[in-house]
């Protein structure tokens, strides 16, 4: 670890880095390269990938889902491959994770309104181990190709991620960081529960 830099100070360098990299939205972004009405106009009103797919145009929600999960993923990788440089233990890299993720819940860029966080949370996972990121989308891709309803692919992935990531790694700072993204998830889908069991939810590709 340079000398020169604190390790304090690096610390809170990669958490506000982590923050601003989650606070990029591809869903308004992507929007406004293919010439589309902002996300949060329509529909939902969620700058996230299912809202975009409610345009219509495919390529742009696809886009949107790459770029939100890389950006997750990204922060993720760069702290696990600075950690030994910088002397990141797995409480600075579960900060990474949560802060990056939190950054799309909450973006400096879009006055602290952003999407729900699914593929954000999806690349932080698949970042922290490629194994428990492919379970967890296994479980979400499985409820979404069944039942259409990606908010219901959503809260049973976010269910299944912690329980999931304790019985690989039993309980650690990285399981707890797991575990605040889950119950965040969840919280983000509350009205999207309840019009699940109210049968007014929209399924995945319905425009409203």
């Amino acid at each position: 670890m340079p000398s020169s830099l604190h390790p304090a100070l690096v610390t809170i360098v990669a958490l506000a880095l982590a923050y601003l990299l989650g606070s990029v939205s591809f869903a308004v972004i992507v929007s406004r390269v293919f010439g589309l009405a902002d996300p949060r106009s329509y529909g939902s009103k969620n700058p996230g990938a299912t809202n975009v797919l409610r345009s219509g145009n495919k390529a742009a929600a696809v886009l949107t889902l790459l770029g939100d999960g890389a950006k997750g993923w990204l922060a993720v990788f760069l702290a696990h491959k600075f950690a030994a440089d910088y002397g990141f233990g797995t409480a600075t890299i579960a900060g990474v994770a949560l802060a990056v993720f939190f950054g799309h819940l909450f973006p400096l860029f879009l006055k602290f309104k952003g999407g729900k966080g699914v593929a954000t949370a999806a690349g932080v996972l698949l970042a922290l181990d490629w194994g428990l990121g492919v379970a967890v989308l296994a479980v979400w891709l499985a409820t979404a190709a069944i039942f259409r309803y990606s908010s219901l692919a959503a809260l049973l992935a976010a269910v299944s991620a912690p329980l999931v990531a304790g019985m690989m790694w039993g309980f650690s700072d990285l399981v707890g960081a797991v575990g605040i993204m889950s119950m965040a998830l969840i919280g983000r889908h509350w009205e999207n529960l309840q019009r699940l069991l109210a049968g007014t939810e929209s399924k995945i590709g319905a425009k409203k």
